[in-house]
């Protein structure tokens, strides 16, 4: 089981948009990938879920806590953090229109 966390900085949190994004990119992947808000021991949620990464309501300045298992696992962790440090590939100015 791999294992990362990230912190993001996303102005309005883990909102519509950059939760699509998310679910997108980890479905990407064959590995078993999970999301946790409140801290490394979790609790875990789905992270290929739309329903579930939304409903977790991740505020702006939360770490994002992400474990993965399966073959492709590094990479998906890898790929998810990037993500999250891009700032889901939205500007500030795309943020605040969210």
């Amino acid at each position: 089981m791999e294992q990362a966390s990230v912190f993001m900085t996303h102005e309005i949190g883990l909102h519509a948009r950059p939760s699509v994004k998310l679910t997108k990119l980890a479905k990407t992947f064959t590995a078993q990938i999970e999301l946790a808000i409140a801290g490394a021991e979790g609790p875990w949620i789905d992270a290929k879920s739309i329903v579930k990464v939304m409903a977790a309501k991740a505020p702006k300045d939360k770490t994002l806590f992400f474990r993965a298992e399966g073959a492709d696992a590094a990479a998906a962790l890898a790929a998810l953090t990037a993500l999250v440090e891009r700032d889901f590939d939205e500007g500030k100015a795309d943020a605040t229109n969210a």
